[in-house]
């Protein structure tokens, strides 16, 4: 694909955080452009999601090529987790060029975790979940993967499972601050409760009758978020928050905090109600 100033952002190091990105700075007149490019372009092919072939032409593009100091074209920046981690300038052999990808790609657990999420963005749960197990074969400790695979076993709601794949997280995810661990938390906790609690309509006319009872709001939103129902749960947490900031030790702004992780496929609502947190704090 092409990316811009506009764009680098999300094509490149927000893409790179799930596989290495190459970045190839390029123009039309440039001969040995149009002798690397259709290379990479067969290894990116080859790759099969892998990594990411992602292209800059230099004359649209001027604040990009002088951030990156690109003097010489074609000139190729590799990126991962957000970084530029390595690059060459001109056209490489091809078997040189499978050297560089080589030592950029990962290996191993890794790269099943990285085919397993090209496989769930292109639709395929059932090879995802396939995939992810065969990371966790490489690697059972390899506790990235099987937090991958407790979302998915928990939006297709097979919570039992989820639990069981919980129980085999270590201690550094489970015991430490970690935002996707609490956010599975979260959620867990929220069915944990849900079962117990009253029917929603009991406890919408309960807050409907006070809005002061925190109790009830917290309830209300546990049974929302079990249900991910998170627009409606978002509502009432932060009515908790802006009512009494040490109801259960702010027990409402951390729980929204979670419930943004788990509503990160929804982009807009979680930037919406962030919004509406950090007014009601500042």
């Amino acid at each position: 694909m092409d990316t811009t100033l506009a764009t680098f952002e999300q094509d490149v190091i927000n893409a790179s955080m799930l596989a290495p990105v190459l970045v190839d700075f390029w123009a039309p007149w440039c001969g040995p452009c149009k002798s690397l490019g259709p290379m990479l372009e067969k290894l990116e092919t080859e790759a099969a999601g892998k990594w990411k072939l992602v292209k800059v032409n230099v004359d649209e593009n001027h604040e990009l090529a002088a951030h990156f100091q690109v003097r010489s074209i074609p000139h190729v920046i590799a990126f991962a987790d957000g970084q530029p981690v390595d690059q060459f300038i001109g056209v490489l052999p091809e078997g040189q060029l499978r050297e560089f990808l080589d030592r950029l790609v990962p290996q191993g657990a890794p790269a099943a975790r990285i085919e397993a999420q090209t496989a769930l963005a292109e639709g395929r749960r059932d090879d995802a979940y396939d995939l992810l197990q065969a990371a966790l074969a490489y690697d059972p400790g390899f506790d990235d993967a099987r937090m991958d695979r407790i979302e998915l076993l928990l939006e297709d709601n097979r919570i039992d499972e989820a639990r069981n794949e919980v129980e085999l997280l270590s201690p550094k995810t489970t015991q430490g601050i970690d935002a996707r661990f609490n956010a599975i938390k979260t959620r867990l906790d929220a069915v944990d409760a849900a079962a117990d609690l009253p029917p929603t309509d009991a406890l919408e006319a309960r807050v409907a009758g006070n809005p002061d009872d925190l109790e009830a709001r917290f309830d209300l939103a546990n049974a929302f978020i079990a249900r991910r129902k998170y627009a409606q749960a978002l509502e009432h947490l932060l009515a908790i928050v802006q009512r009494d900031r040490a109801f259960r030790d702010d027990i409402g702004r951390k729980t929204m905090l979670s419930v943004f992780d788990l509503a990160a496929h929804q982009p807009e609502l979680v930037a919406q109600w962030r919004r509406k947190l950090s007014a009601s704090l500042y």
